[in-house]
Order: structure tokens, then C-alpha cells, then sequence
């Protein structure tokens, strides 16, 4: 009888390391059609898409503040996240159904009147992303596991570079589509590999491994609910940061509507403006990753703030230089703090909170910033429907004047207030 010896320890740690690599590569690939989707659904292309739909300022300040209001629906999938059975079978769900409603949009001005457009879009938008931030929160939870603590920041950081590098070639070749066939026809091509990358990235899903999920210690919704209000660094950081995002979304989300509607830049250098910002926020994420690894999540967060302020304050270079060299400006400095900012504010949530209780502590990040990120666009939206109004001789107030006034008051909260709340 030949004996069969038991695998030693050394050939299952590289089994398990295998595993991880697998993993992490699936991940990795989800993000190939997920960026190209986003991208060419998002961004420049929203505001675009939205104006050939007809929608006002306003209205686009709804759309974009809508995105991160419904996460306050986060805090009920928090607790009920802790009775599903399989992560992976509800992350399918709900990102699927966001991808599929999402890029349906598309098909709006063929199948309903023009006077239906906008108000069919915004109904389409919500409902798709209610379902993306339920299917979000699961998948920051998995994502969370999937990828062990030790190479987050590395990871997160080429992971990112990798996939915005993709979005600055969609960014660049969807402006010169746009340019080259302007209204429906433009954004009818546009739509075409958006529904086969909707398709695709649905699929990708099915690989994700189905990770043992560290259930809350709490059985009770208001016991779970509470616990992230008993963490008094995590609770002032939060609140902190969404006062932030308040300033900061009164004028951030709304550039391309300044560019395209205001300042009447066209869609192809709007794009090369936004490629520049991707390609400078690329180098940023495996910069912030590797300083991840020597430096805190808050410490870095607060450096990340004057580098988005200084993005607002550029805006008034156009008062003596020429318009494009203030947005480049603008854009590169946005590029890199918001980059940052975004990557690190994730770390935060997944690395600065208790593991079990990893879901509800995400929710109320969530909820909160969402609350303000809400607000704010929704503010510049309607600040802006009346400054268009002013006389001729404001015009200079519109179209960078505000944008200073938000970056200065910017760098005064992150120089009192935040400095006191990330670098203690």
C-alpha cells in the first residue's frame, strides 16, 4: 500500500496564497467594465447626456447630489446584511440591477417624449442607485475580506491606477465621439458598449469568492446602531468629513456644468481636461497607497483637503491668465486630492472600524456624508440658476468667484476644525 503523506504546511500556505492572488485578480478584472461604464455614464457625460435631455441646472444638481443621498438606505441593509445567507448571491442582485437600470437610460429618448426625458431619467437613476448602494455596502463588506489588511493600501492604490488609466482612454475617445457626432447620434454609440460592459460586469460577479461573513455581536437593530456612536474618533472624524463635503460638493460636482454650459467649452476638451485629471489622479492613488503603509488613514485624509481646496481657489487664475490654463490647474489639483481623498475614505471605513461591526459602521459613514453630499449640489444647483441671472458684469462671480469663495472657506475648516478632529 503506497502511503499517502498529508500536505505539509508550507504547500498549504502557498495554496492559500494562490487563492488570494485568484481572488484579487478576479477583483481587479471586475473593474474593467465597471470603469468603462461609469465613465461613460458619469462624469462630463452625465451633465452632457442630461442637458440633451433638457434639464436645468437644477435638476442636474439633483442627479448628482441623488447618488449619495440613497446611502442613507444603507443603515437598514446594515442590520439586515447580518440575516442573508450568501453576500455574493445579494451583491449579484443589486449591482446587477444597478448596472442594467443604469445603462437603460440610454434608451429614454427612444422610447418616450421629450417632454417625459428628464423626469423618466431621474425616476430610472434613483431606483438604480438605491439598488448600487445596497449592492455597495455588500460589496465593501466582501471586498473587506477578500483583501487581507496588510496590502490594502498597495492594492487599492495599483488597482486604482490600473483602472483609471482605462477610464482616461474611454474619457478621451468619448469626447471626440461626442464632438464628432454631437446630440442623440453621439450618445447613442456611447450607449453601445455601455450595455455590453453592464452585461459583462454582471457576469465578472459570479467569480467573486462567497467569503465567511463575521456577523455582529449585536442581535438587536437600535444595539447595532448605536455601537458606531459609541466610537467617539470614528464618530468625529465622520461628522467632520461630512461637513466637509458639504463646502466641498457646492461647486466639485458641478465643474462640467460651469465648463459645458457657462464657460460653452466643448465636449472633446472638456474630456482632454478630465483625461489629465485621471492620469494625475492615477499617479496619486499609488502615491497615497504607498504612504498608506507608513501613515495613518486620518492623517493622510487631512492632506488631502487643501489639495482639493487649492483645486477651487485655481479657478480664479482665469481673472488674468487664459481660461484653459486655470481649468488644467484646477483639474490637476482635484486630481489628486480627490483621488486621495476617496481612496483613503475607504481605507477609513474598512480599516478603522471593528470587523463585525464593519457593516453598520460603513452605513453611517455612509448615511452622514451622504446627507451633506446631497445637500450640497443641490445648493450649487440652485445658487447657480440664479447667478445666470445676474447682470453681464457678475458674470465673473459665476464662473470662478464662487468656486474661490467655496476653496477659501475650504482651507479655513480644514486648518481649524480639521486639524484638530484627523491629526489626533
Amino acid at each position: 500500500m503506497v502511503k499517502v503523506n498529508p500536505p505539509s504546511f508550507a504547500s498549504k500556505l502557498r495554496r492559500k496564497g494562490s487563492k488570494q492572488r485568484t481572488n484579487l485578480a478576479i477583483a481587479t478584472w471586475e473593474g474593467v467594465p465597471a470603469i468603462i461604464l461609469q465613465t461613460l455614464l458619469g462624469g462630463p457625460f452625465l451633465t452632457g447626456f442630461l442637458l440633451y435631455l433638457g434639464a436645468g441646472s437644477r435638476q442636474i444638481g439633483f442627479v448628482l447630489a441623488i447618488t449619495t443621498f440613497v446611502n442613507i438606505a444603507q443603515i437598514g441593509a446594515a442590520y439586515w446584511m447580518q440575516r442573508i445567507r450568501s453576500r455574493k448571491r445579494m451583491l449579484l442582485l443589486f449591482v446587477g440591477a444597478h448596472r442594467i437600470l443604469w445603462s437603460a437610460t440610454g434608451l429614454i429618448p427612444f422610447l418616450f417624449p421629450q417632454e417625459w426625458w428628464v423626469s423618466i431619467f431621474i425616476g430610472m437613476y434613483t431606483v438604480a442607485f438605491i439598488a448600487n448602494t445596497i449592492g455597495g455596502m455588500i460589496w465593501t463588506s466582501l471586498i473587506g475580506d477578500i483583501v487581507p489588511a496588510k496590502v490594502r493600501g498597495r492594492y487599492f492604490g495599483i488597482r486604482n491606477t490600473i483602472l483609471n488609466a482605462l477610464g482616461s482612454v474611454c474619457l478621451f475617445v468619448g469626447g471626440m465621439v461626442l464632438d464628432r457626432f454631437p446630440g442623440g447620434t453621439g450618445f447613442l454609440i456611447l450607449f453601445i458598449p455601455v450595455w455590453i460592459c453592464a452585461i459583462a460586469n454582471t457576469v465578472i460577479y459570479f467569480f467573486y469568492p462567497d467569503m465567511p461573513f463575521e456577523r455582529s455581536t449585536e442581535k438587536g437593530f437600535w444595539r447595532m446602531f448605536k455601537k458606531p456612536f459609541q466610537d467617539q474618533s470614528f464618530l468625529k472624524a465622520t461628522l467632520f468629513l461630512a461637513a466637509w463635503l458639504l463646502i466641498q460638493t457646492l461647486i466639485v460636482p458641478l465643474y462640467s456644468y460651469v465648463m459645458l454650459d457657462l464657460l460653452s467649452v466643448n465636449y472633446q476638451t472638456v474630456s482632454i481636461i478630465t483625461v489629465v485629471q485621471t492620469l494625475v489622479m492615477m499617479m496619486g492613488f499609488y502615491l497615497w497607497g504607498n504612504l498608506n503603509a507608513r501613515f495613518s488613514n486620518k492623517t493622510l485624509l487631512f492632506w488631502t483637503l487643501p489639495i482639493i481646496a487649492l483645486s477651487c481657489l485655481s479657478w480664479g487664475l482665469m481673472s488674468f491668465m487664459p481660461v484653459l490654463v486655470a481649468l488644467f490647474c484646477s483639474h490637476i489639483f482635484l486630481g489628486i486630492g480627490v483621488g486621495g481623498f476617496n481612496q483613503l475614505a475607504f481605507n477609513f471605513t474598512i480599516g478603522d472600524t471593528p470587523k463585525s461591526e464593519r457593516p453598520m459602521f460603513v452605513a453611517v459613514y455612509s448615511a452622514l456624508t451622504g446627507v451633506t453630499s446631497f445637500l450640497g449640489p443641490l445648493i450649487g444647483g440652485s445658487l447657480y440658476e440664479k447667478m445666470v441671472k445676474w447682470p453681464e458684469t457678475m458674470t465673473w462671480f459665476s464662473t470662478y468667484g464662487f468656486q474661490m469663495g467655496v476653496g477659501a472657506a475650504m482651507l479655513i475648516l480644514t486648518f481649524t476644525l480639521g486639524r484638530r478632529v484627523l491629526l489626533r
